[in-house]
């Protein structure tokens, strides 16, 4: 597995489910370019666990990546029949109905292969044919994509180890002040506490002042 941080984000057109109930093809994180970041989150499966707890508490949240003008998308090896299937099941029956942000559907597991978070690999047998190697789906990898269309932060978790959507949100938080003032983020920052200058005064200063 590759870091993406400082690339281009691999661009990609595939069918997706938006609003919670609408199927489109060719959805592209393209339509961002020049106008929002991108929080582009990657999830095992449909139907599970641990992942219906992140989708929700990303709608929970949505209003404040919205607020920081960022789009954020899920996508999964699922089809986009099983993403509208589980969009439109109730939470108390393991749905995640009420999320509305567009979740894209790989089931080809080329997205998840391009980005690097895929949980196992193609090989070839002693028979010459084609098999997987290890999980077929995908890490909770997360990718912070700014408005050139390239990764300026990436988090890749294991199946059992569920994210922060807190820490999603202070990192588009950093690179906003960062592109703003051109001041870098110091470890724990958040938005309202100090930054500082990235020269050898700035960091005296800064650690001067905690």
């Amino acid at each position: 597995m590759s870091t993406l941080v400082g690339k281009k984000a691999p661009v990609f057109k595939a069918n997706a489910v938006i609003n919670g109930n609408d199927i489109v093809e060719n959805y592209s994180l393209d339509q961002f370019i020049g106008s929002k970041y991108v929080v582009f989150f990657f999830y095992p499966l449909d139907f599970t666990f641990v992942c219906p707890t992140e989708l929700l508490a990303f709608q929970a949240k949505l209003a404040e990546f919205e607020k920081r003008n960022t789009a954020v998308v899920g996508c999964s090896v699922d089809s986009q029949f099983s993403h509208w299937a589980w969009l439109n099941t109730e939470k108390n029956q393991g749905g995640i109905k009420g999320v509305t942000y567009p979740i894209v559907a790989d089931l080809s597991k080329t997205i998840a292969e391009n980005y690097g978070v895929l949980a196992g690999e193609y090989d070839i047998d002693e028979e010459g044919k084609s098999i997987f190697v290890g999980g077929p789906v995908a890490y909770r990898g997360l990718f912070l994509i700014d408005k050139n269309g390239v990764v300026r932060h990436q988090l890749v978790n294991d199946l059992p180890l569920g994210r922060s959507i807190d820490e999603a949100l202070r990192m588009v938080d950093a690179l906003a002040h960062f592109e703003e003032y051109g001041e870098v983020c110091p470890a724990n920052w958040s938005e309202g506490k100090d930054a500082m200058t990235a020269s050898a005064n700035g960091v005296a200063d800064y650690l001067s002042k905690h």
